[in-house]
């Protein structure tokens, strides 16, 4: 199957890409977050996808949920424990096309020391060459994990029943990448 997506090596653009999660917040509401400091490449290889892979590597001190106090505790012993492991970190094992625009990607992501498989699907939004000439693509996707899979167990329990952060969190990836020449 052949895709649409321009076969090559890419970067990822973090000016122009957004590495983000949902978690809900006392059984009410969702609190939103991302990551402003990532890294990330991939290689996609057009005539046969299996060939293809990516890697995301993100500092976990950027994380940034519009609260200094709840992004310092996320930061903290609690939940990342950035000061012992300052990253988080993906590498894709396999990539399959469920069609010219959808691809399903399996892979190894690290939080903490630890290091879990998680399966996506990955959606190729578009291509277009910029005012600067250089050749972008579009890729979206999401995933929902069990934060405590990676032991960020911390919680509190609520009077009223429940707890204040949920175990699932959906991280969200919405990235502009741009074909190295």
């Amino acid at each position: 199957m052949s895709s649409t997506i321009p076969a090559g090596s890419y970067d990822i653009d973090p000016a122009h890409s957004r590495i983000g999660f949902v978690a809900r917040h006392a059984m009410v509401t969702k609190v939103r977050g991302a990551f402003n400091e990532f890294v990330g490449k991939g290689t996609f290889d057009a005539q046969d996808p299996s060939r293809s892979s990516f890697e995301l590597t993100i500092q976990a001190k950027s994380v940034d949920t519009r609260n200094a106090d709840r992004d310092a505790h996320l930061r903290g012993n609690d939940f990342f424990d950035m000061d012992t492991y300052p990253e988080i970190h993906f590498v894709s094992t396999t990539v399959a096309a469920l069609d010219d625009a959808h691809f399903q990607v399996t892979g190894d992501l690290t939080i903490k020391g630890t290091t879990k498989a998680i399966t996506f699907e990955l959606e190729h939004t578009g291509s277009a060459t910029d005012p600067f000439g250089n050749e972008r693509i579009g890729l979206e996707g999401s995933v929902t994990v069990n934060r405590k899979d990676w032991g960020v167990n911390w919680n509190a329990a609520l009077e009223a029943g429940g707890v204040l952060v949920s175990e699932n969190v959906t991280l969200e990836f919405e990235v502009s990448a741009i074909k190295r020449a």
